[in-house]
């Protein structure tokens, strides 16, 4: 489901789940979750690289084997599994955002919702010319990782985005500042300059520029996908991803 390398300070984590266009489904996220922390604890370690297989980087939540809505019984036997994946996918965010290492992130295809949050929670964050990003939660009530990309691309830009699930090209997110370079696949080392910092410089500069919320983005969260009907809210929005998406302008 995923693959870790370590070579020269460097591990590369790649999601394997291609099937699937690597969604975010609870195993995949709670070995993602192992792996980071791994690696965080890995004093020989400064850099840490997210890529994927296959043509997608994520697409996002896994909602896979949700019921469909008419046999959905609302209450907290649904909702229940459903805010606790959330939280989990918090958590993951949460540790790549605070991490003390670098981090790269390398995505082709779609990375839409949680994958979207995903690669913007790295450092360097490198697109493929066919990569399309998309932040869709809104359209189910969930707030996650917004505080996040609001400190990447600005606020205004940010709820622009969140609030119209505004499909974004490379161009786009390179113009924002959601991207910060292009790359294809295997050709990434050429865009990551060496450290000439520690890591535990590293980590310190990284503290001093990036205030701790975790706290606030994990109760933002909380709140958002704890008003009843998570599970309705999430069929709903999935029976209606034949709908296409607005392009960004």
């Amino acid at each position: 489901m995923i693959g870790l390398q370590r070579e020269d300070g460097v591990a590369v984590l790649t999601l394997q789940h291609a099937t699937r266009g690597n969604a975010l489904g609870p195993e995949l996220v709670e070995a993602l979750i192992t792996a980071v922390e791994d690696c965080i604890a890995d004093t020989a370690l400064h850099t840490l690289v997210l890529g994927a297989e296959g043509a997608d980087f994520c697409t996002g939540f896994d909602l896979g084997g949700l019921p469909a809505t008419a046999d959905l019984a609302p209450g907290p036997a649904a909702d229940g599994p459903l805010l606790w994946r959330l939280v989990r996918v918090e958590h993951l965010l949460s540790l790549l955002w605070h991490a003390p290492l670098r981090t790269v992130a390398l995505a082709q295809g779609r990375a839409f919702g949680a994958g979207a949050d995903l690669f913007a929670t790295c450092d360097l964050r490198l697109l493929a010319a066919d990569a399309q990003l998309r932040f869709p939660g809104a359209a189910f009530g969930i707030v996650l990782g917004t505080r996040r990309l609001a400190q990447r691309v600005g606020e205004d830009r940010a709820l622009e985005w969140v609030s119209t699930g505004a499909l974004l090209d490379a161009d786009a997110a390179l113009r924002d500042g959601l991207a910060t370079g292009r790359s294809q696949p295997g050709a990434w080392r050429a865009h990551m300059a060496p450290l000439s910092v520690g890591v535990g410089t590293y980590a310190a500069l990284r503290a001093a520029a990036r205030p701790d919320a975790r706290d606030a983005d994990l109760a933002a969260l909380v709140r958002s996908a704890g008003r009843p009907g998570l599970a309705g809210r999430l069929a709903r929005y999935r029976d209606g991803l034949q709908r296409p998406p607005r392009a960004s302008p």
